[in-house]
């Protein structure tokens, strides 16, 4: 998984000419979490890649919140 996702990665910075950092074990874990409640929890699997793309939307340089306050507070909506 990690081959695939470095080479991803590495071809969506050069398609965009921005830095993109390499996802650390524990981003991974936090998005895999969070795609992991948005398929069960609204009970449609499709959910978890299009809530961690706004996820990425929504990390702008204007943004400061981290990746796993991101996480939390879309994992706190889905409980409400």
């Amino acid at each position: 998984m990690h081959e695939w996702l470095e080479n991803a990665r590495a071809a969506l910075e050069e398609s965009s000419g921005q830095d993109l950092p390499a996802l650390t074990q524990n981003e991974i874990d936090e998005l895999l979490d969070l795609a992991r409640v948005a398929a069960h929890e609204s009970g449609d699997r499709t959910n978890a890649p299009l809530v961690c793309y706004l996820l990425g939307r929504s990390q702008t340089s204007t943004n400061t919140n981290s990746l796993s306050e991101l996480v939390d507070t879309v994992i706190r909506a889905s409980d409400g």
